[in-house]
Parts: structure tokens; C-alpha cells; sequence
């Protein structure tokens, strides 16, 4: 053997050493991988049911917004309705009730003139 023979020989040894150290790095990574790979799966497998269910809850909620829409709507139709109905009572009732208390109170002050002349009167005549 010669010197350029053994020269070889330990660089051949080197380089098998070198790969080795690079490759317990490498064979870390490429564990450290498939972990990411696996969790990332189980992530996927559990959001998905998660996702679903918040999807159902939204469309629910939506169907139950139209409903309160709805009653909301009815609501205010009534307001409308009522508050029709009143003005309608007051151009009724209201004017003409007002024109009775008026009258009944023209009367009321005419029948107290006319007991508080009568009323002097006698007492005049009295004295």
C-alpha cells in the first residue's frame, strides 16, 4: 500500500463519516415531518366536524332572524293599524264629543244665569 493509497483511504473514511453526520439531521427533519404531517391531518379531521356545526348553527340562526323579520314586520303593521284606528276614532268621536261638551256647557252656564236672575229677582222682592 501506498501513501496515496492510504491518503484515499482516509479520505473515503471522511467522507462516510461526513455523510453520516449529516445524515442523523436529515433522518430528524424528515421525522420531525411526518409528525407536522400527521398533526396537521388530525387537525383537519377534528375542524372539519367543527366547521360543519357552525355552518348548521349560522343557517339556523338565519332562519330564525327571517322569523323575527317577520314578526317585526307584523309588529309594525299593528302599530300602523292602531294608530289608524285612533285617528280614525278621534275625526269620529273626538269632534263631535267635544262639540257636545261645549254645547252642554253653554247650557249648563245659561241654566245658571237664568236660576241666578230668578234667584235675585226673588230675593229683591223679598226685601
Amino acid at each position: 500500500m501506498s501513501v496515496g493509497d492510504v491518503a484515499g483511504l482516509v479520505a473515503a473514511i471522511a467522507f462516510v463519516l461526513l455523510v453520516g453526520f449529516l445524515a442523523v439531521p436529515l433522518v430528524k427533519l424528515g421525522r420531525a415531518l411526518d409528525e407536522t404531517s400527521r398533526s396537521i391531518r388530525e387537525l383537519t379531521e377534528h375542524s372539519v366536524p367543527i366547521l360543519d356545526e357552525a355552518a348548521t348553527t349560522v343557517a339556523s340562526t338565519n332562519d330564525q332572524l327571517v322569523k323575527v323579520d317577520t314578526i317585526t314586520t307584523s309588529a309594525a303593521q299593528v302599530s300602523e293599524n292602531v294608530s289608524a284606528l285612533t285617528g280614525l276614532y278621534a275625526s269620529t268621536f273626538g269632534r263631535p264629543l267635544v262639540k257636545v261638551a261645549a254645547f252642554s256647557y253653554g247650557v249648563r252656564q245659561a241654566f245658571a244665569r237664568a236660576w241666578g236672575r230668578q234667584s235675585s229677582d226673588e230675593g229683591g222682592a223679598d226685601r
